[in-house]
């Protein structure tokens, strides 16, 4: 699988880990829980998915909606921040910074290509 030597599929499958442990190690509401779940590992689905576009419009258009689920992901960890609810792990918050400034290049770059 050529793909998991991609530093962008590399660090979303990361997130997508630590999410998974988050989830299983912290009591949380099934809602939340669910939300985080779902937006932390669409991230990478959306990234996979996109190494086999059929064209670098649909190649945007997935790295785009990875960008979009890892906003959505952020924003729930900071509703769960800001309630006092959990602490985020460091790692969390560093595969976070490192995954949004990896796919804005990518898609500052492809843009310019289509």
């Amino acid at each position: 699988m050529r793909e998991l030597e991609n530093p962008i599929v590399q660090r979303s499958i990361q997130l997508g880990v630590e999410v998974m442990v988050l989830a299983k190690n912290q009591k949380l509401d099934f809602a939340i829980k669910n939300q985080l779940l779902r937006s932390g590992t669409s991230v990478g689905a959306n990234i996979m998915e996109a190494q086999n576009a059929s064209s670098k419009r649909d190649f945007y258009n997935k790295m785009k909606i990875a960008a979009k689920e890892l906003n959505e992901f952020k924003y729930w960890m900071i509703i769960l921040e800001r309630s006092n609810t959990i602490e985020i792990p460091n790692k969390i918050t560093l595969l976070i910074t490192e995954n949004a400034k990896m796919l804005n290049s990518i898609l500052s770059t492809v843009k310019s290509k289509i």
